[in-house]
Parts: structure tokens; sequence; C-alpha cells
């Protein structure tokens, strides 16, 4: 067994029932993901677009990818219908470019809403209250090709434990806010956060969707 394949392994044994796991394959090698593949993982996070593209012909068709990083509005037409989910929409523009696109190409795209609970000034998301209010004023039911599946979110990047453990209850309640908000909402049920050094904190808050890279891949490879 590979060093992939009993990471992969080890992770899935560590999951409770009905968490699922991204593997995070950005800045990481074909061959590498093929281990991944091989030792059954099916679902794979890149965050550039390029990156994705590149990869997504060389790898089995049964391959389901996630966009996972900050996605700029002009690379928007190039990812539809190419990607099982966008996780991080983090505009109401985006969005709507999103739904525009989906719909030109005849397909529906399903995506997760990016929240912003963390302290630094580089990550992107909408703060809770602005999603909420989203969700409150009903505009998702203006869409026409795009699914909202949930919501994604990161911690801040810290040592400190029990503040990130604390931005993953933040999340999580925006998340069950937006849920008794809008009960009509459809399929809203999932809550993707947590990475290599914090997804157990992050199941313990509720997430039922994790993005594991450097502990199944190691450190990247720029």
């Amino acid at each position: 067994m590979t060093p992939i394949a009993q990471h992969i392994q080890e992770i899935r044994a560590s999951l409770p029932t009905g968490v699922r796991m991204v593997a995070v394959s950005k800045f990481h090698p074909v061959e590498e993901l093929m281990e991944a593949y091989e030792a059954g993982q099916r679902l794979f996070g890149e965050s550039r677009q390029q990156e994705l593209l590149a990869k997504i012909p060389q790898m089995p068709a049964d391959t389901q990818w996630h966009f996972i990083g900050h996605l700029q509005t002009n690379k928007v037409r190039s990812l539809v219908g190419k990607v099982a989910m966008i996780e991080s929409v983090d505009t109401e523009r985006l969005l709507d470019l999103i739904d525009k696109e989906s719909e030109r190409a005849g397909v529906t795209t399903r995506v997760l809403m990016q929240v912003h609970v963390a302290r630094e000034e580089t990550k992107f998301g909408f703060y809770p209250e602005e999603l909420e209010a989203y969700f409150a004023e009903h505009r998702f039911e203006q869409l026409r090709a795009t699914h909202i599946c949930g919501v994604m979110g990161m911690a801040s990047n810290a040592d400190d434990m029990e503040r990130v453990a604390r931005d993953f209850r933040d999340i999580a309640a925006c998340y069950q806010r937006i849920k008794e908000i809008a009960t009509d909402l459809r399929g809203f049920d999932v809550l993707s956060m947590g990475m290599s050094h914090d997804y157990p904190l992050a199941i313990e808050a509720g997430s039922n969707l994790v993005r594991i890279g450097t502990a199944i891949f190691g450190p990247r490879e720029y």
C-alpha cells in the first residue's frame, strides 16, 4: 500500500458516518491523484481553474471535482459543466454569473455559499448577517440553473484551537439559521468546513464535508 493510500484509509476510518472527504489535490501531480483514486477516493478539490482544467482529462471519467478556491468572474464559463460543485461562492455577483452561465450551457450547477467568520482580511465570503439576509429575502428564488446546497467556511489561521473551534461553531450556527429562515429550501444539507490540521474540531461542530490535502498528499509541491 502506498503512503497516500494508507493516509486515505486512516482518515476515512476517523470520519463519522455521513461525513465525506474532498481530497485537496492542488499543486500535486496526477500520478499522486491516481494513487488516491486507486485507494477509492473519487472526490477531489482544486483551487486554480487552469490546473483543474488540465487535470480533468487525465483522470478517470467518474472522478468528481469540487472547485474550492477564490473564483474570478472571468473564469466561470470555463468551469460550468465541468465540476460537481463550486464550494466558494463569495459574492452575489459571482452567484448570478454562475447562474447565467449555467443556464446558457443547459446545466444545473451545485454551489456552496462561503461564509466569512475568520479574523483575516485575506479570507473571502459573506458575513453571516449578509448571508442570512440573502435567504430571509428569498433572493435565491431568482436562480434558474443553480442549486445552493449549503455553506462552506474556514476558521481563522491560528494556533489557538479554542478560537478555531469557535469559528466553526459560528459557521455552523449560520448554516442552521439559514435552514430556519428559509424553510422551503430543498437539498440545503452540506456544511463544508475543516482541513488537515483542524477537521476533527470541524466535525465536532457539525461539518459533513471536510477538505483534506496535506494529511493525504504531504506538503504541496509548488
